[in-house]
């Protein structure tokens, strides 16, 4: 009879390529996420400026800008420009969608407030993006500090500044976290609308994992999150966004959320208690309807969402 040590490498062995089939299917499979989950859906846009136009008649005019990111690579949006000296506000929206579907709200508060309004593509959003993936928070912080840059860089009559020296931002999901990064280093940003606020860069994995793959459990989440890390090697960052609120700048803040925001409206609601002086913050987070639906709003809670959000910058922004 072998002795027990023997039969164990023995053992081993013959299970040695089936182990290694394994650990080669993992990973393969983690790869495939990974590649699916980074770059997100790409649709037609929902509506375009000159589509818009046909509708409202030529007195909008939306321009398509490039800018540079503080990256090196390139960023895209819609812009609309406003009276002189006026604010400007971008519009940020969530995973899987695009600068479209914010398109009419935005009209909306130009035509409201006068302000510039700029609609960017998220990196790794919109048809055929000039960046191929989405880092989930990590980089789109800085890629919004980038476009209000491009803001302050705008010329109006006489080659005089066009916006004013306050911007305004609103997001949507990846867009409320971005937004919320950038409030912190950009001392211009005076009013922030956020909606369906995520906890952190992982809730936002985790939500297109399950999206995705149609699968949400523990282990699956567990090993995505470190293949995550390993894709971006080593410069991916889970701030959450609690950590962040005792370091904005006394910005007046509207939170929003509702049902059919699912997990976000948990998260949103943990983000308020996480202000120490929440004299400058509202919220409002049992709304019929959330921003992360909006594209498809019709009637009056389309409409009642649209005037919160204009009425809140109106007030705030002047």
């Amino acid at each position: 009879m072998a002795p027990p040590r023997r039969f164990g490498k023995k053992l081993f062995k013959s299970l040695l390529p089936i182990l290694v089939l394994l650990a080669l299917a993992v990973v393969i499979a983690l790869a495939s996420i990974i590649y699916g989950i980074t770059r997100p859906p790409r649709r037609a846009y929902l509506v375009t400026p000159q589509a818009f136009s046909q509708i409202s008649g030529p007195g909008l005019k939306v321009t398509d800008e490039t800018w540079p990111n503080r990256d090196g690579t390139t960023a895209r949006g819609w812009l609309l420009k406003g009276t002189q000296g006026a604010p400007g506000v971008i519009f940020l929206h969530r995973y899987g969608a695009d600068r479209s579907w914010l398109f009419n709200l935005g009209v909306k508060l130009n035509e409201t407030a006068n302000f510039t309004i700029l609609w960017p593509d998220l990196r790794g959003h919109g048809l055929n993006p000039p960046v191929e993936r989405t880092s989930f928070g990590t980089r789109e912080g800085s890629d919004v500090l980038a476009a209000l840059d491009f803001l302050r860089g705008l010329k109006g009559a006489g080659g005089n500044q066009l916006v004013g020296v306050h911007s305004g931002l609103y997001g949507v999901e990846l867009g409320a976290y971005a937004a919320l990064q950038a409030a912190l280093y950009d001392p211009s940003v005076r009013v922030l609308v956020l909606d369906s606020v995520p906890r952190d860069p992982d809730e936002l994995v985790r939500a297109a994992l399950r999206d995705n793959v149609g699968v949400d459990n523990r282990v699956l989440r567990y090993l995505t999150r470190g293949a995550t890390r390993i894709f971006f090697l080593g410069r991916y960052q889970n701030t959450a966004v609690c950590d962040m609120a005792a370091s904005l700048n006394n910005q007046h803040l509207l939170l929003l959320s509702g049902e059919d925001a699912g997990y976000l409206r948990d998260s949103t609601v943990a983000f308020e208690k996480c202000f120490q002086n929440p004299a400058d913050l509202e919220v409002k987070t049992d709304l019929p309807l959330t921003g992360l639906n909006l594209a498809s709003a019709t009637g009056e809670q389309g409409e009642g969402y649209d005037r919160r959000v204009i009425d809140f910058f109106d007030k705030n922004l002047r």
